[in-house]
């Protein structure tokens, strides 16, 4: 009896008045007596099944480390738009927004999606947000052009759906594309008959206390948008982290950290120390992929560092996401490894057993 969990095979240890009880050559070989390892389960916390070193690993991390929730920093979602099709635009779109109104670009933001993040990087695909937060309290009179694309942005999609009455309809348009991006969670009537497209009654967004042209959520912490901060997915099989600061707003298949020593802790969620340690703490989907959600994230224990260090952590990842993949960044991060495993105390032994770590 054995159990995948990491990149190593890990089994149980079967006590030897078991191993008798049972009759099948598979529980009476050598196998099992000469490759089990012995773990203990004394909390109803979850488990994951190691070898004796990477239990020793793990036990120098939680001793020198503090829970996530216990550090001075907050994880909060990216943002749910309910409606990304009318809400998320490109580059065009953007300017042909602020084209007719310099005031739209205050209400414009550029995004990342989940899909966008990678190891110390992303790969952005010129996207924007419209981003009226119910917690600005816009008034969208203020912004004419974007008022008006929202009325109408639906228009394509009717025109390839055969309902050439509605999409050539200014009034009809407007009114359906009004009637979609209410948050009522009503159907979509006009003329006194329901919408129907591919055989689906279309819906507005689901019910909510907030206006037609706001975003689906409240988003009390748009501010932290505009600070310093590490975004992730959601799910992932890579677990890749970015230090950003340019600004940019994500969607809801990302997570954000704000607060202290962002530095060190990207260098440390991307470090292979992490992915070691910490992969299968994550529940595994489809593919390898991982559930990175914040309830998990609150429990990992890491070591804390002073200012001074997470400015030099810092200052290398800065480094790093500016490099392509090349011999020079492969060496910084590197570097960035046998940092973090000299603060949690591994040994040379426990950091060659670790290696550099890579998922692919």
């Amino acid at each position: 009896m054995f159990i995948q969990a990491s990149h190593l095979m890990k089994k149980f240890t079967i006590p030897n008045d078991l191993l008798t009880s049972y009759k099948t050559p598979y529980f009476t070989s050598g196998f099992v007596r000469h490759n089990g390892t012995d773990c203990t389960f004394t909390t109803s916390e979850s488990w994951v099944i190691l070898n004796p070193i990477e239990q020793s690993i793990k036990r120098k991390i939680e001793a020198v480390g503090t829970p996530l929730k216990d550090w001075d920093i907050q994880i909060n979602y990216g943002i749910k738009t309910g409606c990304n099709e009318a809400f998320i635009i490109d580059e065009a779109k953007r300017a042909e927004l602020i084209a007719a109104d310099p005031k739209s670009v205050e209400i414009i933001r550029p995004i990342l999606r989940g899909r966008d993040i990678k190891r110390y990087g992303y790969e952005w695909a010129h996207l924007y947000l419209i981003a009226t937060f119910p917690s600005r309290h816009y008034d969208i009179e203020q912004y004419p052009a974007v008022k008006n694309y929202l009325l109408t942005f639906d228009k394509q999609r009717l025109l390839d759906s055969g309902l050439e009455e509605i999409a050539n309809s200014d009034a009809l348009l407007r009114d359906f594309c009004h009637q979609r991006l209410e948050q009522s969670g009503k159907d979509i009537i006009l003329n006194g008959h329901k919408v129907i497209i591919e055989g689906k009654v279309q819906k507005a967004r689901k019910k909510t206390g907030n206006k037609w042209f706001e975003t689906q959520d409240q988003i009390g912490y748009w501010e932290d948008f505009s600070l310093p901060k590490i975004i992730y997915p959601n799910m992932t099989k890579y677990l890749p982290f970015l230090l950003d600061k340019m600004k940019f707003t994500t969607n809801q298949k990302c997570f954000i950290i704000t607060g202290k020593h962002l530095g060190y802790l990207t260098a440390f969620l991307n470090s292979s120390l992490f992915k070691y340690c910490y992969r299968d703490s994550f529940p595994e989907l489809q593919a390898g992929t991982r559930e990175l959600s914040k309830i998990f994230f609150d429990k990992l224990a890491v070591a804390e560092v002073t200012d001074k260090q997470n400015a030099e952590f810092e200052e290398l990842v800065g480094k790093i996401q500016d490099l392509p993949a090349n011999a020079e960044r492969r060496y910084l991060e590197k570097l960035v490894d046998n940092m973090i495993f000299k603060i949690h105390g591994l040994s040379e032994d426990e950091s060659r057993q670790i290696g550099f770590f890579e998922i692919v």
